[in-house]
């Protein structure tokens, strides 16, 4: 329900819920808003600003004069400082940047010649150390393989000679003792081959081993050294912004010194100016304008002359005159105005007395001839039943006279 006032009962106020409000369970708690430092900050600067802005406004100096000149010098040497600044930290950002473009090119030269070094050395190894005709497994792929097994007749003890030569008898083995030198020397070969294999894959490995580590220490000093140069930039860049900030405050207080110094004589100078001009006298002259006679200035004018207020007293006892003579006219017309009123109204009243007889005499006439209409038809009526209608139909006529209309 609502209240005949427009608002709303008590029960229904405290039942609507507040916006700062939140239920926990059958509680309810406010909830304060934090707003937000930096939009505070930001307003409270704007707040500053504004005020600096109306006390250059506001000045009387200034707004005589038409143009802030210090405001305008100060913001020149704001924007020339702010633009060496800026040129400060783009060189900073350029020497730096040059600086990392060196040591960038410096590790691609050296990870180029680094590889170069590594493919030279792998290439020389593997045409000085890894022929082909010195691999264990050349056999399989030796170019020459088909012809080394089907060689031509070298001798009686040929072994590519079968029996059908009669050069090679079953169980006769006259090159045993070479056979068994040859595989002992083609084994010893071979393990020496394998030891300096495992000799030379440990080299290499340690000289891998070796070259990382180089290659990681002189990157983690580039790296130190880049982090110095970075942190000698960045202390550079800071003392470039301390040293402007203490300029720009020294300059604000220094602009803030000269303002209020300028307001203060500008002050003493408006108050000598109040004191010796005509403003705080009584002098009616200084009301006049040069221009226009007979018209005033509105911020000089001390007030009207006795001769002034005497000639407005006599102006306005005229016009109280004139008025009066007015009122009497007035009052002559509107008696007039009431006589013929009342005439008016004597006639009007004897036309509705005239009108009144007429009226009653035409009733009376109109009453006198509506008898004699009702004593004619009266009579009428008498002929009518006694003289013409003298038979009365019975129920036999009328059925004989609905069948003959059928």
């Amino acid at each position: 329900m609502v209240e005949k006032n427009g608002n709303q009962p008590q029960e229904l106020k405290n039942s609507v819920p507040n916006r700062n409000t939140t239920y926990k369970g059958s509680e309810m708690y406010k909830v304060g808003l934090s707003s937000d430092p930096k939009e505070l900050a930001a307003i409270e600067a704007r707040k500053n600003r504004e005020k600096e802005r109306q006390s250059r406004f506001f000045n009387v100096r200034n707004r005589v004069m038409g143009v802030d000149v210090e405001a305008l010098n100060s913001q020149v040497a704001e924007r020339k400082l702010q633009e060496a600044t800026e040129r400060s930290r783009d060189a900073a950002y350029g020497t730096n940047q040059v600086q990392c473009d060196l040591v960038a090119q410096m590790l691609e030269k050296e990870e180029a010649e680094r590889t170069r070094r590594l493919a030279k050395k792998t290439q020389e190894f593997q045409e000085q150390k890894q022929q082909l005709k010195n691999r264990r497994e050349f056999d399989l792929w030796d170019p020459d393989r088909l012809q080394k097994e089907f060689l031509a007749h070298l001798g009686d003890r040929d072994p590519h000679c079968g029996p059908a030569s009669l050069q090679c008898f079953s169980g006769e083995d006259l090159d045993r003792a070479t056979c068994l030198r040859m595989q002992q020397d083609q084994f010893r070969y071979s393990l020496e081959r394998q030891l300096q294999e495992q000799q030379r894959a440990r080299v290499d490995e340690k000289c891998a081993d070796t070259l990382n580590d180089q290659l990681r220490l002189g990157m983690d000093r580039r790296a130190t050294h880049l982090a110095k140069l970075e942190e000698s930039c960045r202390k550079a860049v800071m003392s470039a912004v301390a040293n402007v900030n203490k300029a720009q405050v020294a300059e604000l207080a220094e602009r803030q010194r000269h303002e209020h110094h300028c307001e203060q004589e500008a002050n003493l100078v408006d108050i000598q100016n109040q004191i010796t001009s005509d403003l705080l006298t009584e002098n009616p002259q200084v009301a006049q304008n040069p221009l226009t006679p007979h018209r005033v200035l509105p911020y000089c004018w001390k007030g009207m002359t006795p001769e002034q207020r005497a000639a407005i007293r006599k102006v306005q006892e005229v016009q109280r005159c004139e008025k009066d003579a007015q009122c009497q006219a007035k009052q002559a017309l509107d008696a007039e105005w009431e006589s013929q009123t009342t005439h008016f109204a004597q006639a009007a009243m004897e036309l509705e007395q005239q009108e009144r007889e007429l009226c009653a005499e035409f009733q009376r006439g109109l009453g006198f001839f509506n008898q004699q209409l009702a004593k004619e038809q009266k009579a009428q009526q008498n002929y009518l039943n006694s003289v013409i209608y003298t038979n009365q139909p019975t129920t036999q006529y009328h059925l004989q006279f609905n069948t003959s209309s059928r």
